[in-house]
């Protein structure tokens, strides 16, 4: 599991062995949240929370959005193409 980013305590890793949607794991403080990297054009959403306070979950968000390009360039060298369902 790469971490890709790291803000504080906060970490936004791309897990090898994973599958679609193209998507980040925030992990820190205790919890985990799965964020879908909003691949045509479309915001970044909130796939699972697990334990993740609201303000940590918000702060991933953020960073997720801000740094949309640099993770789905990530996921197409760790996955190839960057696919979303919707």
């Amino acid at each position: 599991m790469p971490t890709i980013i790291r803000i504080g305590k906060l970490r936004i890793a791309i897990y090898f062995n994973d599958h679609g949607p193209a998507h980040a794991h925030a992990l820190g403080a205790g919890g985990e949240a799965k964020i879908a990297l909003g691949v045509r054009g479309g915001k970044p959403r909130l796939l699972v929370n697990e334990g993740m306070k609201q303000a940590d979950l918000a702060v991933a968000l953020r960073v997720v959005d801000a740094q949309g390009s640099l993770l789905r360039r990530r996921w197409e060298e760790i996955h190839g193409e960057v696919l979303d369902p919707e």
